[in-house]
């Protein structure tokens, strides 16, 4: 099974979404350079969030520009009918919406089948006991820390609870999923969010895509300081 990214670190991604959409291309080879772990793709139906974004083909025409693992989120209803293309595409994880899968079991499953990483994305106001028949079988665990559709959102504060209480879930049942923060995960956040349990980060307009700033260096600064925070410490 494809690994999403190194399990005894915390990685950053980047968010396509916020991306120039007219040079994709360009931004993930540069992004790549900049020290990117890997990239993400926020797939939008207009149906389950009120906005469209990327699909298939977009994975698929940006698979030969790197080797860094490609993590799709799908934010779209009836999830299992768009599996096996964005498998084909090549896509490493795939991650689908706790409240949009009718048989949310069977969708991580048929992921896992299909040997790529499995993941559930869970909105702010989504408890974590809705993951508890499928934490053991899970990669990752995307915590929305914003309403799902749209970028440059402000962080919904309750999900820091939640993320404790998603940190322990994963520790009673001895699972192994790693935790995924998307949604306004800019530096003056990230520390706690790494203390908290947080290991996977999605870089969007408040971190690698803001607003005038040279993408690249806003990655590169970003990278930099998670490796300060993650360094081992004196003793």
């Amino acid at each position: 099974m494809p690994r999403l990214v190194n399990s005894a670190s915390a990685d950053l991604g980047a968010s396509l979404m916020c991306a120039d959409q007219g040079n994709l291309r360009g931004a993930v080879r540069e992004l790549d350079r900049a020290g990117v772990d890997y990239f993400h793709f926020d797939v939008m139906d207009g149906s389950f969030v009120p906005n469209f974004a990327l699909s298939s083909d977009t994975v698929r025409a940006l698979r030969g520009d790197t080797r860094k693992p490609f993590d799709v989120h799908l934010m779209v209803r009836h999830p299992e009918r768009h599996l096996d293309r964005f498998v084909a595409a090549g896509a490493d994880s795939i991650t689908v919406h706790a409240e949009a899968a009718a048989d949310l079991p069977g969708v991580v499953d048929r992921i896992r089948r299909a040997g790529r990483q499995s993941g559930v994305a869970i909105n702010p106001g989504t408890p974590v006991a809705v993951l508890e028949p499928v934490i053991r079988a899970l990669d990752l665990v995307c915590l929305m820390s914003v309403e799902p559709g749209f970028a440059g959102q402000a962080f919904v504060e309750p999900v820091m609870a939640k993320l404790d209480a998603l940190a322990t879930l994963i520790l009673v049942a001895g699972a192994r999923a790693r935790i995924q923060v998307d949604g306004n995960v800019g530096l003056p956040r990230i520390p706690d969010l790494l203390e908290r349990g947080a290991s996977l980060l999605v870089g969007g307009t408040s971190a690698i895509f803001r607003p005038g700033a040279a993408p690249a260096e806003e990655a590169g600064r970003v990278r930099r300081a998670i490796d300060a925070l993650m360094a081992p410490q004196p003793v």
